[in-house]
């Protein structure tokens, strides 16, 4: 492991600012929603900020994500502006989707975040279609394609990298295994590690330690590298913990109070955060700035989104048809 890939100082310290902006998000979210100002579905990210932080940093903006519903983190990692975010999620006007697509069909070529979809392993086919686009023009584009523990025994999950095996495809295959489908543990789904499937159609496959910046950088720094190269597609498996229930208002109570104790306890963020300290990779001020400085953004984003008009009703013909029929 030691001749891996490690992410330098610098490095080290985005992708702290990318952790701690998702924990950030996720808790304004929340506090949002108990005071009444938005009412929503809402899926926490929290316990999984190192994923999808210590992976993008690996990409470039024009590189290509599809998401899931519970992908918020994803999007912020990959550079989703805050303001049309929240103004998307909250249903107005400003929002990156005119307030059509909602908190889970949130969308932004602009960074790479071209779809987020509603349907369980459906982020797979659509990576594979996207990455076959790149492919074709040749223009060196990874796609990354997000799904939880769950998805990875549906149907689409085995043909989409069997596929993507076949023809090569420069995409990367990122399960973030929380351990839960929705309400069912995943030992009680699979006797197998999903990285084990990788095997089965001629891919390289690994199991990561979700919640190592380290360990998950240099996984994903190897499987861009052979994206880029063409090299082919790459199966991850993420090993983490979600913090919350399946859905905001869910009280988890079909989760172990130990196991669930122990992850919350060895918190990823504030972890890496006494690392960079320790190390002095960073300093205290420096982060606490960077902290105050999210907290401003996320501050102003808000208040954009909850003063932004709502759609008007001549809005639910618009972007359905190429042409208005009568």
């Amino acid at each position: 492991m030691s001749n891996r890939a490690q992410p330098d100082a610098a490095t080290q310290v985005e992708i702290y600012r990318r952790m701690a902006l998702i924990k950030a998000n996720d808790e304004r979210s929340r506090k949002v929603i108990m005071n009444g100002r938005l009412v929503m579905p809402y899926y926490s990210p929290r316990g999984q900020e190192v994923i999808p932080s210590a992976t993008f940093v690996n990409l470039n903006d024009d590189d290509y994500l599809c998401t899931i519903y519970r992908g918020t983190h994803d999007m912020l990692a990959k550079g989703f502006p805050l303001k049309d975010m929240w103004a998307e999620v909250a249903g107005r006007t400003t929002g990156t989707c005119k307030g059509k697509g909602g908190p889970m069909h949130l969308t932004y070529p602009g960074k790479g975040v071209m779809v987020t979809t509603g349907i369980v392993g459906s982020s797979m086919p659509i990576a594979n279609g996207i990455a076959w686009g790149s492919q074709l023009r040749g223009d060196g584009r990874v796609t990354v394609a997000t799904f939880g523990d769950g998805a990875s025994n549906i149907g689409a999950f085995h043909e989409s990298l069997n596929l993507a095996a076949v023809w090569k495809l420069p995409v990367i295959f990122l399960c973030q295994n929380n351990e839960w489908g929705e309400h069912t543990a995943y030992d009680k789904t699979s006797n197998v590690r999903v990285a084990d499937r990788a095997a089965a159609y001629g891919m390289p496959g690994e199991r990561v330690d979700g919640n190592d910046p380290f360990a998950m950088y240099a996984a994903a720094h190897e499987a861009v590298r052979r994206a880029r190269a063409g090299e082919g597609p790459t199966l991850i498996e993420a090993m983490t913990y979600r913090f919350h229930g399946h859905v905001f208002g869910d009280q988890d109570a079909y989760m172990d109070k130990a196991r669930k104790a122990e992850a919350v306890a060895n918190d990823p963020v504030p972890r890496f955060r006494a690392r960079l300290i320790a190390e002095g990779t960073a300093t205290e001020e420096q982060l606490a700035a960077m902290e105050a400085e999210i907290e401003a953004q996320i501050d102003e984003a808000v208040e954009f989104a909850l003063n932004s008009p709502f759609p008007g009703v001549e809005e639910l013909k618009r972007d359905v048809f190429a042409e208005e029929l009568a």
